[in-house]
């Protein structure tokens, strides 16, 4: 896939995800690597994200790993932001996040977020990992549209 094609979710048809998407075909080597990480479109617009966090996930206090949430969380943004990009490629130029609670394996991770604004060339969101209804890690970030 071209630096500059942005990726086309793809929908899964099996397995516990079945109807909920992934950005699939290999386009991001890193996130299948470290996921699977999921969307899928709400009713009211918008998607959310989920993520079933496995021991591999964990760090070895027994905790899912700080990475490993910031990169779902990094999905994510994309997800919740991709009805803004009007299918044109988006970079990540600013990520702030703040852990506020442990995760543990075996137990949804989801995903919800806020595009506080939406301009030409930017998109600010902030948005929160949730594992049973209470926060583990807050983020904001601005992604920038390329080629504009």
């Amino acid at each position: 896939m071209s630096e500059n094609t942005p990726s086309k979710p793809q929908l899964v048809t099996e397995g516990e995800f079945a109807g909920w998407s992934t950005w699939g075909n290999g386009s991001d080597p890193f996130e299948t690597l470290t996921g699977p990480f999921y969307m899928k479109p709400l009713a009211e617009g918008g998607y959310t994200c989920a993520f079933m966090p496995e021991q591999q996930h964990c760090n070895g206090m027994g905790n899912i790993h700080g990475g490993c949430l910031m990169t779902f969380a990094d999905f994510a943004l994309f997800a919740h932001c991709h009805d803004y990009m009007n299918a044109q490629p988006c970079v990540t130029m600013q990520f702030e996040s703040q852990f506020v609670g442990g995760a543990k394996a075996g137990l949804l991770i989801e995903s919800t977020a806020d595009i506080v604004r939406a301009t030409r060339t930017m998109l600010f969101i902030r948005g929160v990992l949730s594992q049973e209804n209470k926060p583990v890690l807050a983020y904001s970030a601005i992604l920038k549209r390329i080629g504009m």
